[in-house]
């Protein structure tokens, strides 16, 4: 439909340069990737955070990937980036500077802003799909 509406723009459109044709780009799946992906450690014995795609885009990168924390010790986390996470299995107690604090529960779902400091703590354990605006492996 879009190249539908470009030949209908461009025919109508007094500029006679010709219309630039693109490659078409594939999207990405990864099949089962919520139950099948073991994210890495990274903090503590208890915090585990892993990137399972990044665009392309330099100017404006984004990766997408899963959380998990375990019950222990609390992260504490200062975002560098914006990030959106929903919550895919778990709990987690989310809370920040400003005194806010969430039981966060399977559908809830977070926009974390650049600048926030967040702290992460679970009595069971908890899982979060993420998606932020940074390079791969910059968390």
């Amino acid at each position: 439909m879009g190249s539908l509406l470009s030949k209908t723009k461009s025919s109508t459109s007094s500029s006679s340069k010709p219309e630039k044709m693109s490659t078409p780009l594939a999207f990405k799946h990864l099949s089962g990737i919520q139950t099948s992906f073991k994210p890495p450690l990274i903090a503590h014995e208890n915090a585990f955070l892993g990137d399972v795609a990044t665009s392309t885009d330099a100017t404006a990168p984004i990766s997408a990937g899963f959380y998990r924390l375990e019950k222990g010790t609390p992260l504490v986390y200062e975002y560098t980036y914006h990030e959106m996470k929903i919550i895919v299995d778990g709990e987690f107690d989310i809370s920040d500077e400003t005194g806010q604090k969430v039981h966060a529960v399977k559908g809830d779902v977070f926009y974390f802003p650049k600048g926030s400091k967040i702290t992460f703590t679970t009595e069971t354990f908890g899982l979060g799909f993420f998606v932020g605006q940074r390079k791969e492996g910059t968390a």
